[in-house]
């Protein structure tokens, strides 16, 4: 292969690698503090996406007829109701359950993945619907690769969330409060944390960053439909599996990984096996390494 070439497979592998991380790191949070694999997480990044579409449709005018700076501004907003709709969803779905048996919480979220999907569709139909914003054909050059400036404006956001949200989970009080529940949380109870109120913020920022990944998903590739999430929920579900889930950084990298993974796969196989080839890895590598790249095998207290 051309060095170039290679180099171009590489971008695009971090390219696709950032969106999977942004969705990647909601299933992390959550599992990391109460053990749930929230199975409608990747709908809540259709929900960020179908978002977008209708601000960009309504109030095109009020925000400059689909400008870079309207697709920040709804980035924002879509942020904010997506995060909000994973609060609620935690509040009358998960909250209930939180101590009844695994398969009851498992199913809980497959039948709200399944609601969320189907609400939409009712909602604006069956049809792909067309993002009302594009980006100009620009590109920069990188030692003879090709980086549009869309793909570099996103991977950017993407970045800077990702940095964002790991500062804060290192830094601030909430976060080490959420890391000290990750790891016993009935500890944390009797030493006067919030249990509920922390979990509420987990699910809200987890769904956040689901969101801003169906808008900027929604705005690069021109349409959305009902179904989107269910693929990239398992992709990043995988994403976070390889890098050990319930670790953040771990996520992030093994997005980084499944989307390099995707890019030379396509490339040696055709884009027809690229799925099969990602979750073919995935299967050869839990075998060999059960706990992700970055996953600590934990032993059950008794």
């Amino acid at each position: 292969m051309d060095v170039h070439y290679l180099l171009q497979l590489v971008l695009n592998g971090l390219f696709v690698g950032a969106f999977y991380g942004l969705v990647a790191l909601g299933y992390s949070m959550v599992y990391g503090i109460i053990k749930l694999l929230n199975f409608a997480h990747g709908d809540i990044y259709m929900l960020g996406a179908f978002a977008g579409y209708t601000m960009l449709t309504i109030g095109a005018g009020a925000l400059g007829g689909g400008s870079i700076v309207a697709l920040v501004v709804i980035l924002v907003i879509a942020m904010v109701l997506t995060g909000t709709v994973g609060l609620v969803l935690e509040r009358v779905a998960y909250r209930p359950l939180r101590s009844a048996p695994r398969l009851s919480v498992l199913i809980t979220a497959v039948g709200a993945s399944f609601a969320l999907e189907y609400g939409v569709a009712v909602g604006y139909g069956p049809n792909p619907r067309v993002y009302p914003v594009g980006f100009g054909n620009g590109a920069v050059d990188i030692f003879g690769a090709r980086l549009t400036y869309a793909q570099l404006f996103m991977m950017l956001v993407a970045l800077g969330l990702m940095i964002g949200l790991d500062m804060f989970i290192r830094r601030t009080r909430s976060g080490r409060a959420m890391r000290a529940i990750s790891q016993d949380p009935k500890a944390c109870l009797l030493m006067g944390i919030n249990v509920d109120n922390v979990i509420s913020r987990t699910f809200f920022i987890g769904s956040a960053l689901a969101g801003a990944a169906g808008v900027m998903a929604g705005a690069y590739y021109g349409k959305v439909d009902f179904l989107m999430g269910f693929i990239i929920g398992l992709k990043a579900f995988t994403a976070a599996v390889i890098g050990g889930i319930g670790n953040l950084r771990g996520a992030v990298l093994g997005a980084i990984v499944l989307g390099l993974l995707e890019s030379f796969g396509t490339a040696l196989l055709g884009s027809e096996w690229r799925d099969v080839f990602a979750f073919g890895f995935l299967i050869l590598f839990l075998t060999v390494r059960p706990t992700g790249l970055l996953g600590e095998r934990v032993t059950e207290r008794v």
